[in-house]
């Protein structure tokens, strides 16, 4: 029997211990803190390389300039997360919106201060740097922060041109802000229905194909009739990120993102080849299987996340949800549940759909001396389930990374995802061994769509990207160019038994990766292999496996993911390790062909 659902009912967050309000008199207080701190890093301008020949000055003067560097981005980073944090419910709210872009400019004013700190410490030699952290021991827990930095020696500009790209920021945010607020105020008419933008992509996993049609073509309709500015917003950051890559001398769009999570090109390419060849096997095959299931000879669009049949799906009640988190999680290590409770406990989760909410879900770190938020849009489906444990995953590795402090808590993307799709793994586990052999079929199901949609569409996204970036190079794209992309490498990844109706080419305009974050897409893929290995090395030795698992989370990004992955014989960086992750979907692909035949 389904568990009664009422969104009404579902957790809205509190935010008062950030602030309490815009007028909070907190804010000020805290951006004068971040001032007061950056002027004392800036009155030590210059006096990095000025000893560069005393080891131990050195040292004790990078110890307190990271220091004081990490307190200014505390009070910065608190602030905006307030900003963000409240806005993402209030996208139709010109007050909030003002609120932050006015803000972000606030603070990319004050971070300016200190922008010349890594530049300095980037004139030292390794040697050096070495030789300073050796003499003044204290100095050494920065190491791995100074190795990030280090990554960008290459690509630096000179402290001009920083500055200039420092003080454009907030301007060339307002187009990531033009399309968030464009996306928050869309509506589709479906039938005598007018559909949010959550509420629409949810309803193509409705049970009816008559409701799925109708909404995914209604749903098209709206985003065609606001392709022309999102795809302006998005060839606008393009031209941008083109114009800053091209003076930081990067080889490749991506070389960026690359260097921030601190993984070798090579290794994606090996992922993104090893999927891309399993295409066929994976996605391909399990489309055909689940056409034929639907008694189909082939999957429109809009079927692809749809039931296997037209019953009605279960639903899960916040409650519901809530224990089965806590308790898969509890599986694993009493400190993972604890933790995780916390969040329901201290109002720290907004899981209510509403109108003004921008769609998705993240977990908010803010910064190591505060605590993050989960953030969703629970409707009550078993993907519902899975997205607040991702979430949850993220926010206990975030939690346990907090000692480390700000700078050292914060995990390249190539381990950030490992987290949350763990949860999500913990919670299907329970779902599965808890199933009736009636519902075991749906649950394979469902468990290698959210595989597909982790690995092959995550791939085919980045390889969209890729396209787009380099055929960006050029001069704009049109809208169907744009959209003609987007069909070309989505039809590669699903194969011939999915049919990508007339629409279907407007369907990139709401991934707001491609906006905020170029180049983040491939970090999901990356995690859910990850995990596949991890798992696989927690069924070999249970006991064993999580003592090393916290210690890998607790980590935050003070490792690299091969120094993070190696206590588990694991090395990332080679292509068999990825087409070993590949197959292990493939297995579930197996069981699932044996329960259709």
């Amino acid at each position: 029997m389904n568990a009664p659902f009422k969104p009404e009912s579902l957790p809205e967050w509190r935010l008062d211990d950030l602030y309490v309000g815009r007028d909070d008199p907190r804010i000020e207080t805290d951006l004068a803190s971040a001032v007061a701190f950056n002027t004392e890093l800036k009155a030590l301008e210059g006096q990095f390389v000025a000893v560069r020949a005393e080891p131990k000055v050195l040292g004790e003067r990078i110890d307190r300039g990271i220091e004081l560097y990490e307190l200014a981005l505390n009070k910065l980073w608190g602030v905006g997360a307030y900003a963000s944090l409240a806005a993402s419910t209030a996208r139709d709210d010109a007050g909030w919106a003002k609120f932050e872009a006015d803000l972000r400019a606030r603070a990319s004013q004050i971070g300016a201060e200190s922008l010349y700190f890594t530049l300095e410490l980037n004139q030292l030699e390794d040697v050096e740097i070495a030789a300073a952290l050796k003499a003044h021991p204290a100095a050494q827990r920065w190491s791995p922060w100074l190795r990030r930095v280090r990554l960008s020696r290459p690509h630096e500009l000179s402290a001009e041109a920083e500055r200039m790209i420092v003080d454009r920021a907030p301007a060339t945010a307002n187009w990531s802000r033009l399309y968030d607020e464009t996306l928050a105020r869309l509506t589709s008419k479906v039938g005598r229905e007018t559909l949010t933008l959550p509420d629409a992509l949810h309803r193509l996993s409705d049970p009816d194909v008559g409701r799925r049609k109708a909404a995914a073509q209604g749903l098209a309709k709206a985003l065609e009739d606001r392709a022309s500015v999102l795809g302006l917003s998005l060839n606008t950051l393009a031209f941008e990120k083109q114009v800053e890559d091209r003076w930081r001398k990067y080889e490749t769009p991506a070389q960026g993102r690359h260097l921030a999570n601190e993984v070798d090109a090579a290794a994606v390419d090996a992922m993104e080849a090893a999927v891309v060849e399993a295409y066929p096997r994976l996605s391909h095959r399990y489309y055909a299987l689940k056409a034929k299931v639907m008694g189909r000879k082939s999957l429109d669009y809009w079927d692809r996340n749809a039931p296997l049949d037209a019953a009605s799906p279960r639903v899960y009640g916040w409650d519901e949800a809530k224990s089965m988190v806590l308790d898969s999680f509890e599986a694993l290590s009493p400190t993972f549940a604890e933790t995780a409770r916390g969040f329901f406990t201290q109002g720290w989760i907004d899981a209510r759909p509403r109108p003004g909410k921008q769609s998705g879900a993240y977990s908010h770190p803010v910064t190591a001396d505060r605590h993050p938020y989960v953030f969703l849009n629970f409707m009550g489906e078993r993907r519902d389930v899975l997205t607040l444990a991702h979430e949850l995953g993220h926010a206990v590795h975030q939690t346990l990374a907090a000692p480390l402090g700000t700078l050292l808590a914060d995990t390249p993307l190539t381990l950030a995802e490992t987290a949350s799709i763990f949860g999500e793994g913990l919670v299907f586990e329970r779902l599965l061994a808890e199933a009736t052999p009636a519902d075991r079929r749906a649950l394979l199901a469902g468990k290698i769509e959210d595989g597909l949609n982790t690995v092959v569409r995550q791939i085919a996204f980045h390889r969209f990207e890729t396209r787009f970036h380099a055929a960006r190079q050029a001069g704009e794209l049109s809208v169907d160019q744009i959209g003609g992309l987007w069909r070309e490498v989505m039809a590669e990844s699903l194969g011939p038994a999915v049919k990508l109706n007339p629409g279907y080419e407007y369907y990139w305009a709401y991934v707001g990766h491609f906006v905020h974050s170029p180049f983040y897409v491939y970090a999901y893929a990356f995690g859910n292999l990850l995990v596949e290995a991890l798992m696989e090395k927690r069924r070999e030795d249970p006991a064993g496996f999580t003592p090393k698992y916290q210690a890998l989370l607790a980590g935050g990004g003070a490792q690299t993911y091969v120094e993070a992955l190696a206590p588990f014989g694991l090395d990332a960086r080679e292509k068999a390790f990825w087409a070993a992750g590949c197959a292990r979907l493939e297995r579930l692909v197996d069981q699932f062909e044996a329960l259709v035949d």
